[in-house]
């Protein structure tokens, strides 16, 4: 979930909307990569969540917001008084609703730097958390505990979300408080570069969905689905989720997704530190200074900016590309989502090659492997094709981008990026992903006993 956008002044013309998504064009040698990545937090005690705050030297989220501030010198984010994140060199630290810890790396130049900086950040976690008694997991969904044992974090934001996803979808307030994910952000240089890179990444984010599949669990048992964080997604609030058919379409561009952001329903406005709840309302509205949390005031750039943070479909575009498909899990897959977007869309031949795949696909079938890929995996099937086949064509395709790339690492002992894909290349080698493997544990040495994927899956 994201912090208040700082986008600009009053809008004064509606041309403005289009040209914010515009001004994140940027030449090929100024693209970097922007990785996230969220994770669980736990007390050792009792392998119960962390509350946000505790008793002085009990395991809190606070606490672990102030140890990271104290000892790796980042610096205070506060919301109405409350410490809800931190900052650092262009990465931030900031909590999901239920207390999931994300880390928004900085804008880096290759994977070999962002998986450097997934693993300072993991180390300095694991830090703090050792000496308050707590623990971090990475999963795309909790596996034990109840929404109702689950904390809610200090956010106005999320305050307003909460009531709002009790009333659309039926899995909403599960999405904030009982999911992870990682994700990465990508530039584009143009409008035309930007369509063709939405639509390979939606169509393909299926694809992702089933090698990152890491969320089988849910209240303590299995639940029937290789990532029930799909699933959730699959069930919430349709106007602002799902693969749109819309961005396939013939003229497709920054207008077009102007007006499907404009249609759907706002959360909040933003001012003087606070939400002001604009739930159901439009930002068309709002436009003509019709809003009725704000009746007679004109949004500003910045409003613009936290209404493009409350669309949620599976790939999505603000002033960069966030590819939002994959559940959370272990370390390896932190650096390898990255690894694979980089190399389908980073490369020219490379993104060709992939739209080239999936260009023939009509909306029955990109939503097919939607479904399918959650549900199933690798092991998914659409039209006589498997899965398990599909990705390993869309792997081959990102390593030869990478290697084109060629962005070495470690003083130049590493030629290129490819490594990072490994735990990817296996999956397809195995037809197993991270979900596969926490089933096997627990029909088998678990015998049924969740409580062992903590000290086994802890980072």
């Amino acid at each position: 979930m994201s912090i208040p956008q700082q986008g600009g002044g009053p809008i004064e013309r509606p041309e403005q909307l289009a040209e914010y998504l515009a001004a994140g064009e940027k030449p090929r040698d100024a693209w970097r990569i922007g990785t996230e990545h969220e994770k669980f937090g736990y007390r050792h005690a009792d392998l119960m969540p962390l509350p946000y705050e505790a008793a002085p030297g009990q395991p809190s989220v606070k606490a672990m917001l102030e140890g990271l501030q104290t000892r790796f010198g980042w610096t205070p984010v506060l919301e109405a008084g409350h410490l809800i994140g931190l900052e650092r060199d262009g990465a931030n630290v900031s909590l999901e609703p239920g207390g999931q810890l994300e880390l928004s790396g900085a804008p880096l130049e290759t994977i070999h730097q962002t998986c450097d900086e997934v693993n300072s950040h993991l180390a300095e976690v694991k830090t703090v958390a050792d000496e308050l008694g707590a623990g971090f997991i990475g999963l795309g969904a909790a596996p034990v505990w109840t929404q109702e044992q689950m904390p809610m974090m200090p956010k106005g934001r999320y305050r307003l979300m909460t009531d709002y996803m009790g009333r659309v979808g039926t899995l909403g307030t599960q999405m904030m408080y009982r999911t992870c994910t990682v994700q990465v952000n990508l530039d584009f240089a143009s409008e035309a570069d930007m369509v063709q890179k939405l639509r390979v990444a939606l169509a393909l984010q299926p694809v992702a969905n089933a090698l990152f599949a890491n969320s089988p669990f849910l209240d303590g048992k299995p639940n029937g689905w290789k990532s029930w964080r799909a699933h959730i997604w699959q069930n919430l609030d349709a106007a602002r989720t799902g693969l749109l058919p819309f961005a396939f379409e013939d003229g497709f561009g920054y207008e077009a997704w102007v007006d499907y952001v404009l249609d759907v329903p706002m959360y909040f406005v933003y001012r003087d530190g606070k939400y002001i709840d604009a739930l159901g309302q439009s930002f068309r509205d709002f436009l003509k200074g019709k809003l009725p949390a704000l009746p007679g005031e004109i949004p500003t750039l910045s409003d613009w900016a936290d209404h493009l943070t409350t669309v949620f479909p599976e790939a999505r575009v603000k002033k960069f590309i966030e590819m939002r498909g994959a559940d959370g899990g272990p370390w390896r897959r932190l650096c390898a989502l990255p690894a694979l977007w980089v190399g389908l869309l980073y490369d020219q031949t490379a993104l060709d090659a992939a739209w080239d795949l999936v260009k023939g696909w009509d909306t029955e079938t990109r939503e097919a492997w939607r479904q399918g890929a959650g549900l199933l995996a690798l092991d998914a099937e659409v039209g006589g094709t498997k899965m398990r086949d599909l990705a390993r064509e869309v792997l081959a395709i990102s390593e030869a981008g990478l290697k084109a790339r060629a962005r070495a690492g470690s003083g130049g002992l590493v030629p290129d990026e490819t490594h990072f894909l490994n735990a990817l290349k296996e999956s397809v080698e195995t037809g197993k992903v991270p979900a596969d493997e926490l089933l096997g544990k627990y029909h088998g040495e678990w015998a049924g006993d969740l409580s062992r994927i903590y000290a086994e899956y802890s980072y």
